[in-house]
Order: structure tokens, then C-alpha cells, then sequence
């Protein structure tokens, strides 16, 4: 089993249920090949970095999954026929983008995570 990163972006003018069926279609596609998700990251609408299609946001997803190498092919065509798709990058990862990848996760999960600061919750009394 082989390790991928697909990014995809959709176009801008579904709505949150376009986007969540949009995305749940690709996981299904994943599940269905045999493969497993491993992490999934939902960036939202993002400006663009050029116009695409005329248009200048979209709503970026990553999805890590573990798959056989013979799934890439069918899953990029999928996207290729998908009208919602305006761009895609799937990438094999190697040992050195899964330990970064994973490094990135943990140091974004610890931001997310509320401090526990026990001097600001100890204030004399005046």
C-alpha cells in the first residue's frame, strides 16, 4: 500500500451541502478501491492565486489516504469528469512528507488546544 495527498479545489458557487456530498463522493471513491483515509483537512473558500475558470476562490480539501497504486489512476479521472473540480494535485508521499506531514498535524493540533494557565485564574484580591 502506497500513501497519497490529494488536494482538490471546488468551485465557489456550491453550497455547504454541494461541498460536503462533493467530498463525501471522493471518500466513498477511496473506501470503495480498497484504500483508507488517514487525515482529512477541510482549508474552506480561499482566494486563488490566478482566476481558474473565471473564477477567484474555491473551496480547498486535503485528503491523506493509503491506497494501491493501481487506485490513482481511476481516482484522478474521477476528478477529470467531476464539473464541481477546477483544479486537483495528487502526490505519492515518501518517508520524509509523511514524518513532515505528521509533524505539521501535531503542531497545528497543540495551537488548537486552549492553555491551561493557572497564574491567570489565581488573581489577589485588592
Amino acid at each position: 500500500m502506497n500513501r497519497y495527498e490529494t488536494v482538490f479545489i471546488m468551485t465557489p458557487v456550491l453550497s455547504a451541502e454541494q461541498v460536503a456530498e462533493t467530498v463525501e463522493k471522493y471518500r466513498a471513491f477511496i473506501a470503495d478501491n480498497g484504500g483508507k483515509i488517514l487525515h482529512e483537512d477541510a482549508w474552506g473558500l480561499r482566494k486563488l492565486a490566478y482566476p481558474i475558470q473565471k473564477k477567484s476562490t474555491g473551496f480547498y480539501h486535503l485528503i491523506e489516504w493509503e491506497a494501491e497504486g493501481s487506485t490513482v489512476r481511476p481516482f484522478e479521472t474521477e476528478f477529470r469528469r467531476d464539473e464541481r473540480i477546477i483544479r486537483f494535485l495528487t502526490t505519492a508521499m515518501d518517508k520524509h512528507h509523511i514524518a513532515y506531514a505528521e509533524s505539521n498535524r501535531d503542531k497545528s493540533n497543540r495551537k488548537a488546544e486552549p492553555e491551561n494557565d493557572a497564574t491567570a485564574s489565581e488573581v489577589p484580591n485588592a
